[in-house]
């Protein structure tokens, strides 16, 4: 039975069911810790500071979730988006770009950063690779290669253009 077919008593279950089979597709050792913060960052309609995870995690100590963050960052399971306030957030979802050589693949999408509130949103659709990469080449020329695409938009999320 798929995890679509499964019915879960809550969403949580799903999520944290969803976790786990994206750890274990990404080749990833299974442990609470890992499955609870992606579980988390999947459920997640914006990306999360470290120290947002650590407030919500209370019973989970700072250097796990460091630990964790940097497992399903490194398996491409989750991105880490560095922000002008030097504070990295991060948000699920593999990342978009193809890996060269065996690497990690690539992060290639842009942000929307709220001004007001900082919060950071990941901007998948209009994210589109190859729509990036042929746009670099329009404009630098054939011969340049990226290994990561990095743009952010700036203005008021829905919920501070409300406050105004």
């Amino acid at each position: 039975m798929s995890i679509k077919a499964k019915h879960f008593s809550s969403p949580a279950e799903a999520s944290m069911a969803r976790a786990e089979v994206q750890l274990r597709e990404a080749a990833v050792r299974i442990t609470a810790a890992r499955v609870k913060v992606l579980a988390t960052l999947l459920d997640a309609q914006r990306a999360f500071s470290h120290q947002d995870m650590q407030d919500a995690f209370t019973d989970m100590d700072r250097v796990t979730l460091y630990r964790a963050l940097d497992c399903l960052t490194d398996a491409g399971l989750a991105h880490k988006i560095a922000g002008d306030d030097r504070v990295f957030r991060y948000s699920s979802g593999a990342e978009h770009g193809v890996a060269q050589d065996d690497a990690a693949p690539h992060h290639q999408h842009g942000h929307f950063k709220c001004t007001r509130c900082a919060k950071v949103f990941c901007l998948d659709s209009i994210g589109e690779a190859g729509l990036l990469r042929n746009a670099l080449d329009e404009s630098l020329g054939k011969g340049f290669q990226s290994h990561d695409i990095e743009f952010t938009i700036k203005g008021w999320c829905a919920d501070c253009a409300q406050q105004r």
